[in-house]
């Protein structure tokens, strides 16, 4: 079967390089799903997981946004960050969810709601992905 070769790379350096069979995320024009010899093309990414399907299984990777470059036989992802599901720690993204909630429902005008927001994506996908429920 076709491979694609997938790199994760964060600014901290590679996350995830491997060669897989279909590579599917969220781009901000919706979901994405890249097979090889898929068209040349680069879009922005939304918080949410990358499923690799790789020899019959699948991985996650938790990814907080950045861009995807598609190559018809190669796939970079550069993201903000991002965490394969077997390293991310629950307990501590558990915790990000919880003060990011109760920021938002603080309600206070000097609050940046924007933040807190994303903080919530965050711990969310953090969350999702170490549970497999992608």
């Amino acid at each position: 079967m076709k491979t694609l070769k997938v790199s994760i790379v964060t600014p901290d350096g590679p996350v995830y390089e491997s060669n897989v069979e279909m590579v599917s995320t969220k781009a901000h024009s919706g979901e994405l799903g890249i097979l090889p010899g898929h068209i040349p093309m680069v879009a922005p990414l939304q918080i949410a997981a990358v499923r690799l399907q790789k020899d019959n299984r699948q991985e996650l990777v938790a990814i907080s946004g950045g861009f995807i470059e598609v190559r018809p036989d190669q796939v970079t992802i550069l993201a903000q960050s991002a965490e394969k599901a077997e390293n991310i720690d629950v307990h501590r993204a558990i915790e990000a969810k919880k003060r990011a909630e109760s920021y938002l429902q603080a309600k206070r005008d000097d609050l940046d709601f924007k933040r807190a927001e994303f903080a919530l994506k965050r711990a969310m996908n953090r969350i999702s992905v170490s549970e497999n429920r992608y």
